[in-house]
């Protein structure tokens, strides 16, 4: 997936509820020379049903994953796949509303890279 989708939606953070059944992806940050990399496990979750967020120091990630495969007749076994709505928040020590932001989505993993022109404190 391109960089341009996920930052059409970068924007300041509005009030947003997300339901208690929701879920938070699995997630990697690391300190980078140059700012941070975030790494989010979003397996099953399609590029157009997330939305990235910025508000000061916080990088707000929601979205939805959808069971796209839905069968007459069919009875749960087991289930340990979450689908619903989801969104997960990282605190910077910096602000990051102003700093650069590329992402990329590949293979169910987002990557966000955030190139800080801001002092780290």
């Amino acid at each position: 997936m391109h960089n341009e989708f996920f930052l059409k939606t970068i924007r300041p953070m509005r009030s947003q509820h997300v339901d208690a059944a929701s879920w938070q992806p699995a997630a990697d940050v690391y300190r980078m020379l140059d700012g941070w990399l975030l790494k989010v496990e979003l397996a099953g979750v399609r590029p157009d049903e997330l939305q990235l967020l910025v508000e000061g120091c916080d990088l707000i990630l929601s979205g939805r994953r959808r069971d796209w495969i839905i069968e007459r007749g069919r009875q749960c076994h087991s289930m340990e796949i979450a689908y619903s709505c989801f969104e997960r928040r990282f605190s910077l020590p910096c602000r990051v509303d102003n700093c650069r932001i590329a992402t990329e989505y590949r293979d169910g993993m987002l990557v966000i890279r955030i190139t800080t022109v801001c002092a780290a404190g």
